[in-house]
């Protein structure tokens, strides 16, 4: 197993509210992310559709850790801005979030995400993201 893949594993397992929202990280390539959530009543708004903010975290996390994978060995990373769309009302069994690392410089990686939300067997784009991660030196 490379350095990077590990890396991503270690970070996404030590991150309490992926665990607090019942996500789990489903693949980890370089530069490619994807986090699944499974729908639960405790992660639901009052019209029973999954939360934004729960889709925004699996969103930000699966960018973030897509620019993890290709981060230098010696930095962390953390997001610095992005943007959220949000397609459709997110009433599904499962969804599952893709990140990818779109362009990744020396101090900055630009990522996109995706939802994809799961009812009925049939997958519907619900989200989109697109994020600026900042690399952070751990020296500093």
């Amino acid at each position: 197993m490379r350095y990077w893949h590990q890396k991503v594993v270690d970070c996404f397992e030590a991150q309490g509210l992926m665990t607090t929202l019942g996500a789990r990280l489903a693949s980890v390539a370089e530069g490619e992310v994807h986090i699944s959530l499974p729908s639960r009543p405790e992660i639901c708004q009052q019209n029973g559709y999954v939360h934004a903010g729960a889709l925004t975290t699996i969103l930000d996390s699966a960018c973030g850790f897509a620019a993890l994978s290709v981060a230098p060995d010696d930095c962390d990373v953390l997001t610095v801005e992005f943007k959220v769309n949000l397609l459709r009302p997110a009433l599904a069994d499962h969804f599952v979030a893709i990140g990818k690392v779109r362009k990744a410089g020396r101090m900055l990686t630009v990522c996109t995400a995706e939802i994809l939300a799961t009812q009925d067997g049939k997958d519907v784009s619900i989200a989109l993201m697109q994020a600026t991660i900042a690399n952070l030196s751990k020296t500093r």
